[in-house]
């Protein structure tokens, strides 16, 4: 198709609407991949005997390569055609997750977890950058909110699907899914997107993208095997410097040239800095949680991989609603105060939880669950929101990939950090007496492999040990979550700005719709 022109771009496609069919397709494509394979690392970690690294690494290699790509991967489309982008993305995103399914190896299930990095970096961007071509501002606000819709259905579909299909197939499934549904975006982009770009934006500095790649690369990997190694082991302790120096280098490069890819004088802002601080550290205790609920809930509740995924729509579903119920309430009460109100309610539902203990059953969780996602909808977008506002119109694009990128890597560490906290604790706390060494020291990996030595070898002692000691380091983790919603909180309440927001022309508060579609990322 021939690249749209700004007199085309007057006149409405007509094939608008199904266009947009195809971007949410690619969107809820990602969408199923944010919160299906959680439920699927139990299941996985017993096929392929993986430890708690090891499952780090399969949900922690993806977040970082997106992370990484996500500013590069937006330059790309702009320069070259951002419907050929979104193909090859979602052509990537496919052949990952046909590699991921055929894995026979944990080492090769993480880097096609990578691979799909690499897709998904490339669609996210794309898919709302493309939609001011596409539709003018009279139904700009109805595309972006049903791309919104696309997005957050992903995330409560993502655990049920992947439940039902472990409860039926193996768990190359949770990859395999992926295919139809990236097979149908391409199908779509192909035939109904306009070719659309913009030959002025910034050439990609291939330096700066190589110096963010390998910088949270080193970060993640020293944070994952330091429980395993010691935070004094000299890997460990070369990895954290090879990441200070690398992000040092990268901080330094983007300040010095004329057109960073992140502008980092962006933080300069106030209102921009502590609204992404914010956001940041939801993603950070939003993974973590996610990472951490699913083998609690089938190793220690027992629940199989379809109950697991239904029981933590609760989050999802408190999530969800807080984000469509935020407008009025921001629109009554303030940016700033809902945000501060929204950490608040984290941190209770944090602290709340780290009261579970092996006999508290499901109900308890469903509670705190539910309070944790009201907690996580009030904050995160009115604070998204409130960190583009802060930013002068003509740096909003920039702004919007610094802060997708920084809640990316919010991702990566809440995983990496809370992950290795559990993983320490757990082995820590779990009583392997009279086990052979190697027998205690895979026992002491994960939970699912203490269940799966206790089961065989009879050892009911061990099983209880071990949902204890996981238990335990559940505690631990939500404690922490809870201090430090805590303290962000505090911080929001002195630091956020009280933005004069004029209503836009529909009434609403100026970009509050934007962020709702980006709210899972």
């Amino acid at each position: 198709m021939a690249t749209v022109t700004p007199a085309q771009e007057a006149r409405p496609d007509p094939r608008r609407w199904w266009a947009l069919g195809a971007l949410v397709a690619s969107m809820l494509t990602l969408g199923f991949d944010t919160t299906i394979l959680n439920v699927a690392l139990p299941t996985m970690a017993a096929d392929l005997g993986a430890t708690t690294g090891q499952q780090q690494w399969m949900a922690d290699a993806y977040v970082v390569v997106f992370a990484a790509l996500m500013l590069p991967a937006g330059l790309i489309g702009d320069r070259f055609g951002r419907r050929r982008m979104l193909i090859t993305g979602l052509t990537l995103f496919l052949a990952g997750s046909l590699a991921g399914a055929l894995a026979e190896d944990v080492h090769w299930v993480v880097a096609a977890r990578a691979f799909m990095g690499v897709g998904g970096a490339l669609v996210t961007p794309l898919a709302l950058s493309v939609l001011p071509s596409l539709f003018g501002p009279g139904e700009r606000t109805r595309a972006v909110g049903v791309i919104s819709a696309a997005s957050a259905l992903g995330l409560p579909l993502g655990p049920v699907i992947g439940g039902w299909l472990l409860n039926h197939f193996w768990w190359g499934s949770v990859f395999l899914v992926n295919v139809p549904m990236a097979a149908l975006g391409i199908a779509a982009c192909v035939l109904l997107l306009p070719e659309t770009r913009d030959p002025a934006s910034p050439k990609v500095d291939v330096l700066s993208a190589a110096l963010t790649a390998a910088g949270l690369g080193a970060l993640v990997y020293a944070i994952i095997e330091a429980p395993g190694r010691g935070w004094t082991d000299a890997l460990v302790l070369a990895m954290s410097g090879a990441a200070v120096v690398l992000l040092g280098a990268l901080v330094l490069r983007e300040r010095r040239v004329a057109r960073p890819m992140l502008d980092m004088t962006l933080l300069a802002h106030p209102g921009f800095l502590f609204n992404t601080l914010a956001a940041t550290l939801v993603m950070f205790v939003l993974s973590g949680l996610l990472f951490l609920l699913p083998p609690y809930l089938q190793a220690v509740l027992g629940h199989d991989a379809l109950g697991t995924g239904v029981r933590l729509l609760p989050m999802m579903g408190g999530l969800i609603v807080a984000a469509r119920a935020g407008q009025p309430v921001v629109a009554r009460f303030g940016p700033r105060a809902v945000v501060s109100a929204g950490l608040v309610v984290l941190a209770f539902a944090a602290l709340l939880g780290s009261r579970t203990t092996v006999h508290s059953g499901y109900g308890f969780t469903a509670l705190w669950l539910s309070i944790a996602g009201v907690g996580f909808g009030f904050s995160v977008v009115p604070a998204m929101d409130g960190a583009l506002g802060a930013l002068p119109r003509d740096r909003a694009g920039s702004g919007s990939g610094l802060m997708m990128t920084l809640r990316q890597v919010g991702a990566a560490i809440g995983i990496a950090l809370l992950g290795s906290l559990l993983a320490g604790t757990f082995r820590d706390r779990l009583d392997v007496t009279g086990l052979p060494a190697r027998l205690a020291d895979t026992a002491g990996d994960s939970v699912v492999a203490a269940h799966l030595i206790g089961e065989k070898l009879g050892s009911a002692p061990l099983v209880a040990s071990a949902d204890s000691a996981y238990v335990h380091g559940m505690s631990v983790v939500l404690l922490v979550c809870g201090i430090a919603a805590l303290v962000a909180a505090l911080l929001a309440a002195a630091f956020l700005p009280r933005p004069a927001a004029a209503p836009g022309p529909d009434g609403d508060a100026p970009g509050l719709a934007a962020p709702v579609a980006d709210a899972r990322q």
